[in-house]
Parts: C-alpha cells; sequence; structure tokens
C-alpha cells in the first residue's frame, strides 16, 4: 500500500463511488423492505442489459408499491410487466415479471419475508450467503455478488465483501487486488463505496481517462 494508492483510491470515491443501491433511490437499511428492493435491484442487474435500465426498471417498480415481497406478490403478472416496460426492461419483460413473482413467493415462505432471516441463516460466510440468495429464480452467481457488494454496508460482519470483477476493476486502477489490502485504503464505511467503483471502472475502462 502507498500513498499514491490511498489518494487514487479517495479520488475513485469522489468520482464513482456511487452504489447501484444509491443510484436506484434506495436508502438501505438492515430492514425487511430495503434489503428486499436490493435484492429486486440485483436480479433486475442480473440480465444483460444497461444497467441504467436495470436501474430504471427498479425505480418503477418501487414507484409502484412494491416495495416488499408481499406487495410484490399481490401485483398482478400484467402490472409486473407494464412496470418493467416502462423503465425500458422490454427485452426481459415477461420472464422477469414471473421471476419477480416466484422470488416474492420463495422471500415470503423460505424467510418469512424478511432477507435478515437470510443473514442469520449464512452468517458472515459469503459463500454461504451466495447460494441462499441463489435459490431466488433470477439470482445467479452474479446477482449474488451484487447483493453482497452493496449490502455489506448495512451486513459488516461481511467486510470486506470483493468480488472478482471489483478485483478486475482495482488492478485497472493501479490499486492492491487482495480484497483486505484494498479496503485498508479507506475507512470501513467507505468499503461498499470503493467497491462500486472498482465494479464500473472494471466495466468501462475509460472511466480512468476521466
Amino acid at each position: 500500500m502507498t500513498t499514491t494508492q490511498r489518494d487514487l483510491a479517495h479520488r475513485l470515491l469522489q468520482q464513482h463511488g456511487r452504489t447501484f443501491a444509491e443510484d436506484a433511490g434506495i436508502t438501505l437499511r438492515d430492514k425487511p423492505s430495503p434489503l428486499w428492493r436490493l435484492l429486486v435491484l440485483s436480479l433486475l442487474l442480473s440480465a444483460r442489459i444497461d444497467s441504467r435500465i436495470a436501474i430504471a426498471s427498479a425505480k418503477e417498480l418501487s414507484r409502484a408499491g412494491w416495495r416488499t415481497p408481499r406487495r410484490m406478490r399481490a401485483a398482478t403478472w400484467q402490472q409486473r410487466v407494464e412496470a418493467l416496460g416502462r423503465g425500458g426492461y422490454r427485452r426481459y419483460d415477461e420472464r422477469t415479471s414471473t421471476q419477480l413473482g416466484e422470488a416474492a413467493e420463495l422471500v415470503l415462505d423460505r424467510w418469512g419475508g424478511d432477507l435478515r432471516r437470510l443473514h442469520a441463516e449464512g452468517g458472515s460466510e459469503p459463500a454461504r450467503l451466495a447460494d441462499l440468495l441463489q435459490e431466488v429464480k433470477g439470482i445467479g452467481p452474479a446477482g449474488a455478488s451484487i447483493f453482497l457488494r452493496e449490502v455489506q454496508a448495512v451486513w459488516p460482519d461481511l467486510r470486506p465483501y470483493v468480488d472478482d470483477l471489483a478485483l478486475q476493476g482495482a488492478r485497472s486502477a493501479g490499486l492492491p487486488d487482495d480484497s483486505g489490502r484494498l479496503a485498508d485504503l479507506v475507512g470501513p464505511t467507505d468499503v461498499p463505496r470503493l467497491v462500486a467503483a472498482c465494479v464500473r471502472v472494471a466495466r468501462d475502462p475509460k472511466l480512468l481517462e476521466t
């Protein structure tokens, strides 16, 4: 770790350290509703679709009032399709509408609608939590990683959670490609934001030119 790396990490935070939850208007807390909304966002971001469309669609679902699994389940399949369409999520809208209904059903049946129970079941083991998350239809390895990267902001026992995509971005930016050393460059509460910045760099290396 060098002073230059620490300065670079803080510059990345300032320029690109915005989490996807923040982009989607989710004030993340360790409460059932924001955790559910983060799960929905992770599911939407998992598809091969522009992240801006996934974020816009997550906002539309929240705007429709489906901020809990119970409310999502109560919505009709067509209502969910229409909300996804308003967000631009048209390529996958029908399949995703079905997945959202099934996800709501599972979260209600498996964890009583409260993903804090998933956390309690999986503990602080990311691999175990990822397995549990992937029981949700539409959440694969990528979706589980998205959720865990973001949720470490309110589940501090997971910190630092840095997946391969974030490490790729860290290497590109000249930062340590080791989760512990990377996290040491910033304060604990800034780790999720630094990880988000590294993900953005991995997806768009041209960001380093700004």
